[in-house]
Order: structure tokens, then C-alpha cells, then sequence
């Protein structure tokens, strides 16, 4: 129970840096604590003590098989997760690129 708590005390410190950060990078990096928060809540939910790998053979108690399917989903996310911080990194650089400054209070017009 106590590592759903940190899960969940992790989503909140990237939800603080996302929500009080001026700086794009600093959100970002919010916005990372929190997917790997959602990714290790995920990967706890199909969790067993004791657990047995998902290969079922004569003997094995079916009730102590470790969940596959929150691991294949985490893997999913993180991929996507991977590609959506790459393209959140290069729209970050472009803005530097154009007004010279990560602070988003600064970047008033962003006309073309």
C-alpha cells in the first residue's frame, strides 16, 4: 500500500513543477514525473508477491501468475511517451531558436 502512496506523491511533484514552473524544460521534466509515476502505478497493479513468471505448466498454482498485460501497456506508453517528449524537446528549441528565452511569460506572440 505504501508504494501506491509514493506513486501517487511522485504524480504530485511533477504535477507542482508543471503547475508553477515558468520555464518550458522545467514542465517538461514535470511532465516526465508524472508519466513514470502512471508507468510504475501500472507495473505495481499487476504485481504479485511471490509471483510466478506468466508460463503455465503442470503444477503451478494459476492464482500466483504475475499479470503480463500492465507490463505490455507500460511498454506501449513508454514508447509513446518517448516520442511525445522528442517532439515536446524540439518544439522547446524552436522557441528558443525564435524568441531567446525558455520563460513562457516572456513568449507573448507566438505570430509566425
Amino acid at each position: 500500500m505504501i508504494v501506491f502512496i509514493l506513486c501517487f506523491i511522485l504524480f504530485l511533484v511533477g504535477l507542482f513543477g508543471l503547475l508553477t514552473s515558468r520555464n518550458i524544460i522545467k514542465i517538461i521534466i514535470g511532465l516526465s514525473f508524472m508519466e513514470f509515476s502512471v508507468y510504475l502505478f501500472l507495473v505495481l497493479i499487476g504485481y504479485i508477491e511471490g509471483g510466478q513468471a506468466p508460463i503455465v505448466v503442470e503444477g503451478i498454482d494459476i492464482q500466483m501468475i504475475v499479470d503480463p498485460l500492465p507490463q505490455a501497456m507500460v511498454l506501449t506508453a513508454i514508447v509513446i511517451g518517448l516520442a511525445t517528449k522528442a517532439m515536446l524537446l524540439s518544439t522547446a528549441i524552436r522557441i528558443y531558436k525564435k524568441f531567446r528565452s525558455f520563460d513562457i511569460r516572456k513568449i507573448r506572440s507566438l505570430k509566425g
